[in-house]
């Protein structure tokens, strides 16, 4: 069972299992998250890339949450989702 955590911790669960390795022509890094499909980004140096790579993160996150996509358990920690709150039925009488 994954342990509900806050959207900045999960941020911080799925940035802590990214793989950064030197671009091939030697000027910056790339780093990949392998929990996520398709997210990775490039910068000149490893913390732009970081850095970048947290805006990656977190616009795949919501991007998979407004698609109504399931995210993945990362290192035992699932988003916790909030159901909103309905609004109650208005009176008639």
């Amino acid at each position: 069972m994954a342990r509900a955590v806050s959207f900045r911790e999960y941020v911080r669960e799925i940035l802590n299992n990214a793989r950064y390795q030197p671009c091939e022509d030697g000027a910056g890094f790339v780093a990949v998250v392998d929990a996520l499909p398709g997210c990775m980004t490039q910068g000149g140096t490893f913390e732009d890339t970081r850095e970048l790579l947290i805006d990656a993160i977190e616009t795949w996150v919501l991007s998979a949450l407004k698609d109504g996509e399931a995210l993945p358990v990362v290192n035992g920690c699932g988003l916790a989702i909030a159901e909103p709150e309905k609004e109650p039925e208005a009176a008639y009488g």
